[in-house]
């Protein structure tokens, strides 16, 4: 059973990442810089951890990504005054501009999956929870 759950969530993963693809590739971004430029726009500066904990990257997979949305003029990455260990991350009027262009690709998808507000919820709170570190008396593998 645990293997037929992953090779589900594997497969939704692809479709779902598919699906941005038309979307995206008009505004010159990748899944994963969609994913960043969307947490921009919920707010900025954020720091390169707050990023990488909202979207479950590490900084090797984000620091690359962020350096190529700075090379597309769409963010920018500056020292922390207060504490230079820290690199803070905003948006330049480039990034701002595609908000909208962004934004409304949500509701495309949405409306291509073809499920209600209500099923999306539920469907996002169950994976949520899927990504949530195990307690001690859950920590059990998945069996059949």
């Amino acid at each position: 059973m645990g293997a037929q759950l992953s090779f589900a969530l594997y497969g939704a993963a692809n479709r779902i990442i598919r699906l941005h693809r038309p979307f995206l590739e008009p505004l010159g971004l990748t899944y994963p810089q969609f994913l960043v430029m969307l947490a921009l726009y919920e707010s900025v500066p954020r720091t390169v951890g707050e990023l990488g904990n909202e979207l479950g990257m590490d900084n090797g997979t984000l620091t690359p990504l962020l350096k190529r949305l700075v090379s597309a003029g769409l963010v920018t990455r500056t020292r922390d005054e207060r504490d230079e260990r820290r690199v803070l991350i905003a948006l330049t009027k480039a990034g701002e501009g595609l908000r909208g262009a962004v934004c409304s690709v949500p509701e495309k998808i949405k409306t291509a999956c073809k499920l209600s507000d209500e099923d999306i919820i539920a469907l996002r709170d169950t994976l949520n929870g899927l990504g949530i570190a195990p307690t001690d008396n859950a920590s059990e593998p998945i069996t059949d």
